[in-house]
């Protein structure tokens, strides 16, 4: 007889009782409130992205969360909860982490002490993480549309951050009564847009000081070399993916990657800024990206990825220039935690490009991070 994913109702009952005494309890101390005063709505207010936006009333910050989530950051006691809002008491204390991405804010903050679940360990770089779902610390609740409730529980996480437009299986998690709030980072179109959602994180978790400066930062590194690579006399063109499954899934002009190109100095080859990606034959990719200067390629060859690997999986693929004239940028995600931290490091991805498109632009001994060029 198969084991039931589901604990009894009193189970979950009881469990939500406690779920809500631990909220209250770790409510509002007047330490947090003091330490919350410090940061305004303001300062967390996003300047690239569009996912979220924030404002303080009485002892509670608002988040609204694309159109139709909305949250009560409540800090202080008696503060009045406006209708149409859930509230949660903050900070958080645990939470569940559906996404790299999401994970990404926890490890910039040096917070992985709340993160209390994942959905997996698959290419998974990050040492301490490891650990802690070794030892437990950590619990694996399944992926996205086969969650283990039995684990969400065992995780007793205040909040879950969710990724909504995703596979989903949600259903039964809502059943625990445990708030899902959803992280739209993924959604972002702009580089700065998605690390930004560190901002968002931190007001959940009692980091907004750490999480502001974090950004500032990281906004000052990406910006000044954007500047210096705007400067450049030759722009080359660039293409990026592959062939799978007979269609070329080619990033769109609107794509985050794109505009990555672009601040790096490149022009990618398709300017259609009204798309995100879509699927294209070869000839079509070809017809665009022929003599594309550079190929941009993010894939998880097994072994050591190369020129001969390339035109084995796609024999017409030795026709584009890019790969005559041996200028294939290339990451492979089994070597690299690719999306364990890059959306929040976007300034360091940049600097990988502008080495690569501008190396006259960064020191000369640069070690690449992410992406290097094929030998």
């Amino acid at each position: 007889m198969k084991r039931s994913r589901f604990l009894p109702l009193i189970a979950l009952l009881a469990l939500s009782f406690l779920t809500g005494c631990k909220q209250r309890t770790a409510s509002s101390s007047g330490d947090y409130a003091s330490h919350h005063l410090e940061v305004s709505a303001l300062e967390l207010s996003p300047k690239y992205a569009t996912g979220y936006q924030v404002r303080d009333t009485v002892g509670v910050r608002l988040v609204d969360v694309g159109k139709n989530y909305h949250f009560a950051l409540v800090y202080a006691e008696d503060a009045e909860v406006p209708e149409g809002y859930t509230e949660i008491h903050i900070p958080i204390k645990s939470t569940i982490c559906m996404t790299s991405l999401q994970l990404s804010n926890f490890t910039i903050l040096n917070a992985h002490d709340v993160v209390k679940g994942l959905t997996g360990t698959k290419n998974l770089f990050n040492k301490d993480i490891l650990a802690r779902v070794k030892d437990g610390r950590i619990v694996k609740i399944g992926m996205e549309g086969n969650f283990d409730t039995e684990m969400v529980l065992a995780a007793n996480p205040d909040v879950i951050f969710i990724s909504p437009s995703k596979r989903g299986g949600y259903e039964a998690i809502k059943e625990t009564g445990i708030t899902l709030v959803p992280h739209l980072g993924y959604q972002e179109l702009d580089p700065m847009g998605q690390a930004e959602w560190i901002k968002f994180v931190g007001m959940f978790i009692g980091k907004e000081k750490e999480a502001i400066e974090t950004f500032a930062g990281i906004e000052s590194r990406y910006n000044e070399l954007k500047e210096k690579a705007s400067a450049a006399a030759i722009r080359p063109t660039v293409l990026s993916g592959e062939m799978h499954y007979g269609n070329w899934h080619a990033v769109g002009g609107k794509n985050y990657l794109a505009q990555i190109f672009r601040d790096a100095g490149a022009d990618y080859v398709i300017n259609d800024e009204e798309t995100s990606g879509e699927n294209l034959e070869f000839e079509k990719m070809y017809a665009l990206a022929a003599n594309a200067d550079y190929w941009r390629i993010l894939n998880s060859y097994p072994g050591e990825f190369s020129y001969e690997a390339l035109k084995a999986s796609e024999p017409r693929n030795e026709l584009f220039k890019a790969y005559k004239e041996k200028k294939v940028i290339y990451c492979n995600m089994k070597q690299t935690p690719y999306y364990e931290i890059s959306p929040v490091e976007p300034d360091v991805l940049l600097k990988d490009f502008v080495a690569i498109f501008h190396p006259e632009l960064v020191e000369k001994d640069y070690q690449p991070t992410f992406y290097y060029l094929l030998k």
